[in-house]
């Protein structure tokens, strides 16, 4: 079994109840098991800003798939939940990526892990910090150390009743 990390965002619909609903397909997904999932955040888009701001959250699962099987389950929740690829950094129904695969560096077409940019992004960094205090970034070192670097972008932790209320 593997220990894998995903990121979750959505910024159309309702995002927090799209990634409440990814969690689940995530935890119904058959030899994927969830451990974890953090507090969800909202966040401002980067890149392309002229859209809503992001809710996103970190999951921690357990699996014996492959990066690429992963991957493929990931596509085929993001595809279930609307998600469209219209240019890049465009907003988004569910955007769920492979962020780490065990102690793994992978790069082949179409997936990268570690995930080329999560120690630049607070909206990643954060969450998943909350879930996993020690995570380590295979080829760059422990997750905590890039936390100071990103500090400057904003990230506000949602609270659980605000999800529940809404």
């Amino acid at each position: 079994m593997t220990h894998i990390f995903v990121a979750l965002g959505a910024n159309l619909g309702d995002p927090a109840a799209q990634l409440q609903q990814a969690i689940a397909a995530l935890a119904a997904w058959p030899t994927m098991t969830l451990l974890q999932s953090s507090s969800f955040y909202a966040s401002a888009p980067v890149g392309y800003t002229d859209q809503p701001d992001f809710v996103n959250a970190v999951c921690e699962l357990e699996t014996e798939l492959s990066a690429l099987e992963v991957l493929a389950a990931l596509l085929s929740i993001e595809a279930e939940n609307g998600r469209e690829r219209n240019f890049k950094n465009s907003p988004r129904t569910l955007d769920l990526d492979l962020i780490l695969y065990g102690n793994e560096q992978i790069d082949v077409p179409d997936l990268t892990v570690p995930h080329p940019r999560m120690h630049e992004r607070a909206f990643v960094l954060q969450p998943l910090l909350e879930i996993a205090p020690q995570a380590q970034i295979p080829g760059l070192g422990a997750a905590q150390d890039y936390l100071a670097a990103v500090a400057a972008q904003t990230l506000t932790r949602i609270p659980e009743k605000s999800l529940t209320s809404a």
